[in-house]
């Protein structure tokens, strides 16, 4: 029989044993180590990315890259209002990725805690205004966007295209060449406002406006508008895209991250570039 100093020792030495084993294994894996796009042995992901409608044909460059040298990613691109998106998110819809076309609703989705981490800047674009082929109102500078009569299309009040062509239409008011109350009588020329800048340049391709802002993208994805350059080009406006990863499970948010350096990365960058928008600012 074991005498009960010597029982005690043996259960002290368990425990000592015990929690030595425990204090040398190795931590659990953080998510970034556990999981590499590279790795050919990872399972299959597909990522859900909300983008705004004015990214749409580069993303389809985008997807067909990054698949080929990624081939056990799948990525679904939705496209809208950068508005309209960060409005689903916050309702719950299951994005895991989402490129905004300004850094004001990335704002707002990681004040609301819907974010994983910070926004990241990806790219830039500048305003160019459209005008149908025939270029039925004659409009030949920034300044005919107030004569009278003249049809102007325009996006909803929380695009951000809307934004930014406000801020560019406050810059020509106050150029020395810019008629008395150039503003107003740009917003009193304003004959629609559509869901997205795709609908917008949709509208001038029929013929249904004389003209519209847009981004110089979207005016050199169409085959049928021409453009007419904002003169001085010190009042035009730089637009800022950003993207932010929604918070998801984290394997989902690994990949998503993995993927958003990628796009604001030299070669995501190269393949942006080549459809005409700039370095991120």
């Amino acid at each position: 029989m074991i005498r009960r100093p010597i029982r005690a020792m043996l259960m002290a030495f368990l425990v000592a044993a015990c929690s030595v084993d425990i204090a040398v294994s190795p931590p659990p894996a953080t998510p970034s180590q556990a999981i590499s796009i590279g790795d050919p042995t990872a399972p299959p992901v597909s990522l859900t990315i909300y983008a705004a409608a004015s990214l749409e044909h580069a993303l389809d460059a985008v997807k067909t890259a990054y698949e080929a040298a990624n081939p056990r990613t799948t990525l679904t691109i939705s496209t809208d209002s950068s508005a309209a998106l960060e409005a689903k998110i916050e309702q719950g819809a299951p994005a895991d990725l989402f490129l905004s076309a300004d850094a004001t609703n990335p704002a707002k989705l990681r004040a609301g805690g819907f974010t994983a981490d910070d926004p990241v800047a990806f790219a830039g674009n500048t305003l160019v205004i459209i005008v149908p082929e025939d270029n039925p109102a004659g409009i030949t500078s920034p300044f005919d966007l107030a004569k009278g009569g003249v049809k102007v299309i325009a996006a909803g009040d929380d695009v951000p295209i809307t934004t930014y062509a406000r801020k560019l239409v406050q810059n020509l008011a106050i150029q020395p060449a810019a008629p008395g109350g150039f503003d107003l009588a740009y917003e009193a020329n304003v004959v629609s406002r559509e869901d997205n800048v795709q609908a917008v340049v949709a509208k001038v391709e029929l013929g249904e406006g004389d003209a519209a802002i847009v981004y110089a993208t979207d005016a050199a994805a169409s085959g049928k508008v021409d453009s007419v350059r904002i003169r001085p080009e010190t009042a035009n406006v730089t637009a800022t895209y950003e993207g932010v990863v929604v918070v998801r499970t984290l394997p989902q948010q690994a990949y998503a991250t993995e993927f958003l350096h990628w796009l604001a990365g030299p070669d995501g960058a190269a393949i942006l570039e080549g459809f005409g928008f700039l370095p991120a600012p």
